[in-house]
């Protein structure tokens, strides 16, 4: 399927910062626009704004003034829906209600042609009730962009219920002819992004509801441990509270209180208190002048031991451990038996220091333990987070920190949460993104390009999974799921059945 010719008029509607940004991007494909917003004066406005945006980009040499002339003159702002009648492709960004949108689209239906491609940029409702009333629900998809749609490449294809397939693939292959990396995905809650990205946040929030640590701790671990660009408490200071909070609620209730979409009571405490994070201020952090941002939890410098242990085999995703303790000078004990099940490296006082398997560390059976968090990769990250169980040792602990110091790592020492910070946050994201997978949201690869792009993970999840392999990721989420009851933990029936594929391949 072609993508929209370049003299196809694409219009607009809805003048705020998303509709600018979208207009602004089918302008610089080459398209005529038209900017609609039901405020008198505001597509006006908006228009003279994206007329700056572009004088900024001649400025820094990214478009030239012919082509920035060339392009304003393709705009042109729209008084009446009526103005609209040669669009090619409508794209609708106005405010996120339900009824608000299936009014609009009920009357443009009776102003644009019938070949007209009708889109909602909306992020959280459904596609399919946008559609719900409409002559013709086939030409109707989701395009989702993000924000801010000049810069970010994602953009979610939703395919609703009615929508045709000819439909989603004009739209998909149009985005792309305007430089976007489109995905396409069925009209489920959240789409591929904001559904499988519901543990970043969710997993963190209930760290600090359990006092596992500081949200400054939380995000150091996982910027420097996990590889993720901004930790989830610094992210969501960005976005707003109140905007995350409501997408996390609107999953949350598009799939039933599913307990896996709990929301965050402590973030709903921010939002009722009107800290909503940079634009107020105030909301995880403080910001605005002279505010300081609270420094991680980073333990003291600790004597290494000079030699450890090395009993059973490692999961593969810590071997290279072993290597990079040789290489620091720390002679290496390797058992005589290294394939029996389970592995840990043994402390001076009896604590066994070993990858998180999910569950705490101080478990009903007893046992002493130091469990060490899952990172993104061992050799290059700069943080680890150590979780000792209440009955180690400070010697132990001391010994464990001063290790994983030797392999030039700063240390955090969290309370004993299950699953730590990082191996319980990208167990669920690899899970999510299985389940999406296993039920058809998206293609496989959509899905890992779609976490990429839309919120910079450091690899898609789905690739991660493999990484780690999903045996693994299962016993991480069995071991949270035996301390959480409740089914928030339990791994999805795609998940369960590959990594039983894995399991017999091994």
């Amino acid at each position: 399927m072609t993508a929209i010719d370049p003299a196809g008029t694409v219009a607009v509607v809805g003048a705020g910062t998303m509709g600018q940004g979208i207009a602004q991007v089918a302008l610089t494909a080459g398209h005529p626009v038209r900017l609609y917003d039901a405020a008198p004066g505001r597509a006006e406005e908006a228009a003279r704004a994206i007329a700056a945006r572009l004088g900024r980009l001649v400025d820094k040499g990214r478009l030239d003034a012919a082509g920035r002339d060339a392009a304003l003159a393709r705009l042109r702002p729209a008084a009446r829906l009526a103005e609209l009648a040669d669009s090619a492709l409508v794209i609708e960004a106005i405010v996120e209600q339900l009824p608000a949108k299936q009014k609009l689209f009920a009357e443009l239906e009776s102003v644009v042609p019938d070949a007209c491609l009708l889109a909602t940029n909306t992020s959280s409702l459904s596609v399919t009730a946008v559609a719900g009333g409409l002559r013709l629900p086939g030409r109707f998809v989701g395009l989702h962009f993000f924000n801010p749609a000049p810069l970010l490449p994602l953009v979610e294809v939703v395919r609703g219920f009615a929508t045709d397939a000819a439909a989603a693939e004009r739209a998909a292959a149009t985005v792309a002819a305007w430089g976007k990396t489109a995905v396409t995905c069925a009209d489920t809650p959240g789409f591929i992004v904001n559904r499988v990205a519901r543990p970043f946040y969710a997993e963190a929030f209930r760290v600090y509801e359990e006092g596992g640590a500081d949200p400054a701790t939380i995000d150091a671990v996982l910027r420097e441990c996990g590889g993720f660009r901004m930790g989830p408490f610094e992210l969501t200071d960005l976005i707003g509270q109140d905007v995350n909070n409501a997408v996390t609620r609107s999953v949350y209730e598009a799939f039933f209180h599913d307990p896996r979409f709990t929301p965050s009571l402590a973030q709903q405490r921010l939002v009722e208190a009107g800290l909503l994070g940079r634009k107020t201020g105030r909301g995880w952090f403080a910001y605005g002048e002279g505010a300081e941002r609270p420094e991680p939890a980073t333990a003291e410098p600790c004597e290494p031991p000079a030699e450890i242990g090395w009993h059973g085999k490692a999961p593969r995703i810590c071997a290279p451990l072993r290597d990079m303790i040789e290489e620091a000078g720390i002679k290496v004990v390797r058992d005589r038996t290294p394939y029996e099940p389970g592995w840990y490296v043994p402390l001076p006082d009896g604590a066994m220091l070993t990858l998180t398997g999910g569950e705490a560390a101080t478990p009903e059976n007893g046992g002493t333990h130091i469990y060490f968090d899952l990172a993104h990769d061992y050799r290059t990250c700069t943080r680890i987070a150590l979780a000792p169980s209440e009955n180690a040792s400070a010697r132990d602990v001391e010994a464990a920190v001063g290790l994983f110091q030797a392999l030039g790592k700063k240390v955090s020492v969290i309370a004993d949460v299950p699953g730590l910070i990082v191996a319980r946050t990208v167990a669920m994201l690899v899970d999510f993104a299985e389940d999406a997978a296993g039920r058809g949201v998206a293609s496989r690869e959509d899905i890992d390009t779609a976490m990429r792009l839309g919120v910079n993970y450091p690899r898609g999840p789905l690739e991660w999974g493999r990484e780690i392999g999903l045996t693994c990721v299962r016993g991480i989420l069995w071991g949270l799921a035996q301390d959480y009851p409740g089914g928030r933990y339990d791994p999805s029936l795609s998940l369960r059945r590959r990594a039983a594929v894995e399991e017999s391949l091994l």
